[in-house]
């Protein structure tokens, strides 16, 4: 893969990999309906896992191929977030805890696109996901299958699902605010020495 390559799609929106992340959006209203309206709860699941299988496959070939894109760094991000807001959301009507990781992960969610905006502003720089970002979305994707299609968890093993999927949040929150003040100071710093 040259740099010609990545160059070519940098700036593009309609990719493969961005129209993979626009059919997970498209998937969020299917499984809410299976979900909270049909009760067909193994049946949400899979429409999940096909869900997490076009993220996994969308990274892949944006890899593969140097279809990497300024606006997939957003847009990838943004469908997997509304796609977790949505899960998290259809469970707390069978398991009320689940708002405790609902409300974290929306707060997270929100000062993370803002000052993923500022950041943004400062450095015009677009940076991707990062390991504790990936390490969170595979825990808190494995707490929401998990209770998915185990209908009668014991409450003890879901509370402690939640609470370690929280700890993963803020975290993962915490980690990406400091590459985010480190971005803009290394910013500065370039453009004190340019002048």
């Amino acid at each position: 893969m040259t740099n010609a390559t990545v160059g070519k799609y940098q700036k593009r929106i309609i990719t493969v990999p961005n129209i993979l992340s626009f059919i997970r959006i498209c998937l969020i209203p299917v499984f809410a309906w299976l979900y909270c309206f049909k009760k067909k709860y193994l049946s949400a699941t899979a429409v999940i896992v096909a869900s997490g299988v076009t993220d996994v496959v969308d990274g892949i070939i944006a890899r593969k191929f140097g279809m990497v894109s300024d606006f997939g760094k957003v847009f990838d991000p943004i469908a997997d977030k509304l796609t977790q807001i949505a899960v998290l959301f259809c469970l707390m009507t069978r398991f009320p805890n689940m708002i405790v990781a609902l409300v974290i992960l929306t707060v997270k969610e929100v000062l993370a696109a803002v000052f993923g905006l500022i950041t943004i502003k400062k450095t015009d720089e677009v940076m991707g996901a990062v390991w504790h970002g990936k390490l969170n979305t595979v825990l808190l994707y494995s707490v929401m299958v998990i209770h998915l299609v185990w209908a009668d968890i014991p409450a003890i093993v879901s509370n402690i699902m939640i609470c370690l999927c929280t700890v993963s949040m803020l975290m993962s929150a915490v980690l990406y605010n400091i590459r985010n003040v480190r971005a803009i100071e290394r910013a500065k710093k370039d453009g004190k020495n340019q002048e």
